[in-house]
């Protein structure tokens, strides 16, 4: 049966809630960017909300412009259209962008060192990724690899320094942090850092291979007192 379009324009703000219902469902879960649970991951999450409001906000003044052009008359019938590409198409978006870009560079220089601001020693992990695992060493203790588990102390800055042994991986863990590229002959550092004890997801982000869909790992945060014993549990022979 064909739908008028009056019967059609009933039914679409109980289709559009029904949608973003679904959609919003993928907002958390172990591998959501969007439900963090450290410092870094929450500037992120942070940023991607405001670039959505900004998008919106934008969206809505191009649109509005639009209907009331189309609906309203006489509306803007005085402006050439010279002034429409300049008002519409410069005026209007620039600075709704320039602010977007000022608060994601100020963001960026957070990023840099926002999960040490709290203080406190600083726990150094060498992630290593190999077709298809990851493999974590803790130099600044007495311990041997642990695959593919990282253990974590909570409230405690871990800076991360990850390699390659074959092919570019990315390491990334959303909700604690951002990701970064792990290249053979290089190493880059990340900083994380996890606000309650907890196991996080993680995973490869960088196409490597036909096992790449399976380079997951998981970190676990302890709480201090926890956290060598599940370290030593985990290196035992």
């Amino acid at each position: 049966m064909t739908l008028s379009i009056r019967e059609r324009a009933r039914r679409f703000p109980a289709l559009a809630m029904i949608g973003a219902s679904l959609s919003l469902t993928g907002c958390t879960g172990d591998l959501s960017a969007l439900d963090p649970a450290g410092p870094a991951a929450s500037s992120i999450a942070t940023l991607w909300w405001v670039m959505l409001a900004g998008s919106i906000l934008l969206f809505c003044l191009v649109i509005g412009l639009f209907l009331a052009t189309t609906f309203v008359p006489q509306f803007g019938r005085r402006l050439s259209p010279r002034h429409w590409i300049i008002g519409g198409g410069l005026i209007l978006p620039i600075p709704i962008l320039c602010l977007l870009t000022f608060y994601a560079l100020a963001q960026g220089e957070y990023l840099l060192d926002g999960a040490s601001r709290k203080g406190g020693e600083v726990l150094r992990v060498n992630a290593v990724g190999r077709m298809w695992q990851w493999q974590f060493t803790y130099p600044d203790l007495a311990g041997t690899p642990s695959a593919p588990v990282l253990h974590i102390p909570v409230d405690r800055t871990i800076e991360i320094t990850t390699t390659s042994e074959d092919v570019i991986h990315s390491f990334w863990v959303p909700r604690l942090g951002g990701k970064i590229d792990a290249i053979p002959g290089h190493a880059n550092i990340l900083r994380i850092r996890a606000d309650s004890p907890g196991r996080y997801g993680g995973v490869c982000s960088e196409y490597c291979g036909t096992g790449h869909a399976g380079m997951r790992f998981e970190v676990e945060a302890h709480a201090e007192a926890e956290f060598q014993a599940a370290l030593g549990q985990e290196i035992a022979p």
